[in-house]
């Protein structure tokens, strides 16, 4: 498994103005706009994600981690003995993601894009 991206998830109360204040002060562009969440970035590879509430979990990650092998990476957890928080799902808009918490009980989201599968 090899780790391909890490995005920061920041909750936030106002998505748009909270979108409009990180565009402006730190000069990235909307990549991604799920209504429920705003993927900031450019062309470097630098991104942050703005949520509400996270569209299909019971609660909002800390951080996604997207990796080549998401099957792979659930592995590892169990293994690990983490708990598994929002299992692995397909979800709609084109990820296959689960969240586990680690042991400072922090949320990551680990996800692929589901046309690599």
């Amino acid at each position: 498994m090899r780790v391909e991206r890490v995005v920061p998830n920041l909750t936030v109360t106002d998505l748009r103005a909270a979108v409009a204040e990180h565009a402006a002060v730190l000069g990235l562009r909307v990549l991604m706009d799920h209504g429920w969440i705003v993927t900031l970035g450019d062309d470097e590879g630098h991104q942050v994600s703005l949520l509400t509430r996270d569209a299909s979990a019971p609660m909002n990650p800390d951080v996604s981690v997207f990796v080549d092998d998401v099957r792979a990476a659930i592995s590892r957890v169990e293994e690990a003995g983490l708990e598994i928080v929002h299992p692995l799902t397909d979800e709609p808009w084109g990820v296959t993601r689960f969240f586990y918490r680690d042991s400072d009980g922090r949320v990551i989201n680990v996800g692929m894009h589901t046309d690599r599968e």
